[in-house]
């Protein structure tokens, strides 16, 4: 049986000011696509292209479900949690595409 990954991400732009919050089954190809702005939409309005947390998950209702949570939760506690699993703030995605 094949198994299955999902990611619950949070992308921040340059200056870490505007936040979004996705889930994908692919999330280096999705942060790819966030990168180089193919979609028009939040994230290439803002410049969100800066991978700052991800997690992972096997079955796709647990991502959407966590993903729903991170929304509805408020700015600060996307802070905490992004400064908890990188305190630096860093991109994740750093040599993913070289």
């Amino acid at each position: 049986m094949k198994l299955h990954q999902y990611y619950v991400y949070i992308l921040a732009n340059k200056n870490d000011s505007v936040l979004y919050i996705g889930v994908t089954n692919d999330v280096k190809n999705r942060v790819l696509q966030h990168k180089t702005g193919v979609n028009n939409g939040f994230t290439k309005k803002y410049q969100c292209n800066k991978l700052v947390y991800y997690q992972t998950y096997q079955w796709i209702d647990d991502a959407i479900a966590r993903e729903k949570q991170l929304k509805a939760g408020s700015r600060q506690k996307k802070i905490d949690l992004i400064i908890k699993e990188n305190p630096e703030w860093r991109d994740l995605s750093e040599g993913w595409y070289d």
